[in-house]
Protein backbone atom coordinates (compact mmCIF):
# COMPACT_ATOMS: atom_id res chain seq x y z
CA UNK A 1 0.00 0.00 0.00
CA UNK A 2 1.32 3.64 -1.15
CA UNK A 3 2.24 6.13 1.44
CA UNK A 4 -0.87 8.39 0.46
CA UNK A 5 -3.28 6.08 1.06
CA UNK A 6 -1.91 4.92 4.28
CA UNK A 7 -1.95 8.49 5.45
CA UNK A 8 -5.58 8.88 4.39
CA UNK A 9 -6.53 6.24 6.31
CA UNK A 10 -4.59 8.00 9.54
CA UNK A 11 -6.40 10.84 8.68
CA UNK A 12 -9.65 9.10 8.74
CA UNK A 13 -8.93 7.10 11.74
CA UNK A 14 -8.17 10.63 13.48
CA UNK A 15 -11.74 12.41 11.82
CA UNK A 16 -13.65 9.36 13.26
CA UNK A 17 -11.75 9.49 16.72
CA UNK A 18 -12.21 13.37 16.55
CA UNK A 19 -15.98 12.94 15.92
CA UNK A 20 -16.57 10.39 19.16
CA UNK A 21 -14.73 13.05 21.13
CA UNK A 22 -11.66 11.05 21.71
CA UNK A 23 -9.15 13.37 20.31
CA UNK A 24 -7.33 16.87 22.20
CA UNK A 25 -5.75 19.13 20.19
CA UNK A 26 -3.61 21.66 20.39
CA UNK A 27 -0.39 22.47 22.78
CA UNK A 28 -2.27 23.06 25.90
CA UNK A 29 -5.13 20.42 26.18
CA UNK A 30 -2.40 17.67 24.10
CA UNK A 31 -0.05 18.82 27.65
CA UNK A 32 -3.34 18.44 30.05
CA UNK A 33 -3.95 14.82 28.30
CA UNK A 34 -0.87 13.24 28.74
CA UNK A 35 -0.19 14.60 32.36
CA UNK A 36 -4.05 13.25 33.82
CA UNK A 37 -2.66 9.68 31.87
CA UNK A 38 -5.79 10.16 29.24
CA UNK A 39 -3.61 10.13 26.63
CA UNK A 40 -3.05 6.60 24.46
CA UNK A 41 -1.28 8.29 21.60
CA UNK A 42 0.26 11.93 20.80
CA UNK A 43 0.78 13.22 17.12
CA UNK A 44 2.99 15.66 16.63
CA UNK A 45 3.18 17.84 13.26
CA UNK A 46 5.67 17.52 11.27
CA UNK A 47 6.12 21.55 10.90
CA UNK A 48 5.78 21.83 14.94
CA UNK A 49 8.99 23.83 15.83
CA UNK A 50 12.31 21.55 17.10
CA UNK A 51 11.24 23.31 20.80
CA UNK A 52 7.54 22.00 20.50
CA UNK A 53 8.83 18.22 19.21
CA UNK A 54 11.71 18.37 22.18
CA UNK A 55 8.87 19.26 24.89
CA UNK A 56 6.21 16.51 23.71
CA UNK A 57 8.63 13.83 23.31
CA UNK A 58 10.12 14.46 26.61
CA UNK A 59 6.99 14.55 28.08
CA UNK A 60 5.81 11.34 26.44
CA UNK A 61 8.84 9.46 27.51
CA UNK A 62 8.40 10.32 31.23
CA UNK A 63 4.90 9.80 31.10
CA UNK A 64 5.04 6.55 29.07
CA UNK A 65 2.88 7.78 26.04
CA UNK A 66 3.40 6.54 22.72
CA UNK A 67 4.48 9.63 20.50
CA UNK A 68 4.97 9.90 17.19
CA UNK A 69 5.33 12.92 14.62
CA UNK A 70 3.00 12.83 11.70
CA UNK A 71 1.60 14.74 9.01
CA UNK A 72 1.52 18.74 8.71
CA UNK A 73 -0.44 21.48 10.80
CA UNK A 74 -3.22 22.35 8.26
CA UNK A 75 -4.00 18.22 7.96
CA UNK A 76 -3.41 17.80 11.71
CA UNK A 77 -6.29 20.40 12.09
CA UNK A 78 -8.74 19.63 9.08
CA UNK A 79 -8.65 15.63 9.89
CA UNK A 80 -10.10 16.94 12.81
CA UNK A 81 -12.36 20.32 11.93
CA UNK A 82 -9.99 22.43 13.15
CA UNK A 83 -8.02 24.81 12.80
CA UNK A 84 -4.44 24.17 12.00
CA UNK A 85 -2.76 21.99 14.67
CA UNK A 86 0.96 21.47 16.11
CA UNK A 87 0.02 18.29 18.34
CA UNK A 88 -2.53 16.43 19.52
CA UNK A 89 -3.48 13.16 21.93
CA UNK A 90 -5.68 10.72 21.18
CA UNK A 91 -7.54 9.13 24.23
CA UNK A 92 -8.97 5.92 22.94
CA UNK A 93 -6.95 3.41 23.07
CA UNK A 94 -8.83 1.59 20.07
CA UNK A 95 -7.93 4.21 17.66
CA UNK A 96 -4.39 4.76 19.23
CA UNK A 97 -3.79 0.92 17.92
CA UNK A 98 -5.13 1.36 14.70
CA UNK A 99 -3.33 4.47 13.92
CA UNK A 100 0.16 3.48 15.23
CA UNK A 101 -0.55 0.19 13.16
CA UNK A 102 -1.02 2.09 10.05
CA UNK A 103 2.34 3.96 11.10
CA UNK A 104 4.06 0.67 11.68
CA UNK A 105 2.82 -0.62 7.96
CA UNK A 106 4.44 2.87 6.56
CA UNK A 107 7.52 2.18 8.21
CA UNK A 108 7.76 5.33 10.12
CA UNK A 109 6.95 4.55 13.68
CA UNK A 110 9.97 5.00 15.91
CA UNK A 111 8.88 3.18 18.96
CA UNK A 112 10.31 6.27 20.75
CA UNK A 113 8.09 5.47 24.16
CA UNK A 114 7.35 2.14 24.01
CA UNK A 115 4.61 -0.23 24.44
CA UNK A 116 0.86 0.38 24.74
Amino acid sequence: MDKAIRNKKIYSLLGLAARGRNVASGEFMTEKTVKSGQAALVLISEEASDNTKKKFLNMCSYYQVPCEIFGGRQELGHCIGKEMRASLAVTDRGFAESIRKQLTEDGRISDQTGNM
